[in-house]
């Protein structure tokens, strides 16, 4: 951590103790792991006392306010998350995620967070009713409907709609594979975050599939993602169900559209 977040952190954690329905702050995110940087967030847990949690949500703006010099904040409902404050300070310029909790809640959480302070021990009590369980990625699910999501490219490769295309295979290694990968290497499953540092032998096949905006390219990075999908996919348990009637016309639409558009526009 350096000094800047310390300072911030420390202002922080004073200023939310103020508010007398706040019964306990707590970090999360790389400050658990120790792996803070120049370039961290600081992510803040925020216990709440139930009977004032309406309030308080209702007040977290100006309550985020009190933190520091605040730029800019919004909720979280794109991540799915509208109890998260997501802050832009300046003096120091830091990203601060404020995630205001019921204590009746806080024990549904997906990492073991590092409590920095608590009212007569209640976070931690509360903790000890559930255990921290990040969400993984179903195999299942994924199997189910990775194939749709290829013969969705190709049709979009054939058509001529590369934007799309380009954001499609953005998804599926954002989706599928970076997950995929993260958690072969025991890694949680965060899309492709940190999977240069987490999963270095992968980094040339993953750059095979980033593309331009061209339909040869395209394809090719589509054929990557096949590939290391199927590779990733083949380490799956017994009870795996393998949608091979859809792989296989999928694939075999891939490699039409490929030779009646793509080798034709480059003929």
């Amino acid at each position: 951590m350096i000094l800047e977040q310390k300072v911030f952190l420390e202002n922080a954690i004073e200023q939310l103790k103020k508010e007398k329905s706040i019964i306990g702050i707590a970090a999360a995110g790389s400050y658990i792991t120790g792996e803070m940087d120049d370039f961290s967030d600081i992510d803040l847990v925020i216990a709440i006392e139930p009977e004032n949690y309406n309030r308080v949500m209702n007040e977290k703006l100006e309550i985020a306010k009190g933190l520091g010099n605040l730029l800019s904040a919004f909720t979280g409902e794109h991540v799915g998350e509208p109890r998260v404050l997501i802050c832009l300070y300046d003096n120091p310029l830091i990203h601060v995620d404020l995630k205001f909790v019921s204590l009746d809640d806080i024990a549904h959480r997906v990492e073991d967070f590092i409590i920095l302070w608590e009212v007569d021990n209640k976070v931690s009590e509360k903790l000890k009713e559930e255990q921290a369980c990040f969400p993984e990625p179903s195999s299942q699910w994924l199997e189910d409907r990775f194939w749709i999501w290829v013969h969705y490219g190709a049709g979009k490769i054939g058509r001529g709609e590369i934007f799309e295309t380009v954001e499609l295979i953005s998804f599926l290694r954002q989706t599928v594979i970076g997950p995929l990968i993260l958690l072969k290497k025991g890694k949680q499953p965060k899309g492709v975050r940190k999977i240069e540092i987490d999963a270095p032998e992968y980094l040339e096949r993953l750059k095979q599939s980033v593309v331009t905006y061209e339909r040869e390219s395209c394809y090719e990075g589509l054929k990557k993602i096949v590939e290391l999908y199927k590779e990733l996919r083949s380490e799956q348990n017994s009870e795996f169900k393998y949608n091979q009637d859809a792989e296989k016309a999928s694939l075999k639409y891939l490699e039409d559209v490929y030779h009646k558009y793509v080798m034709k526009e480059g003929a």
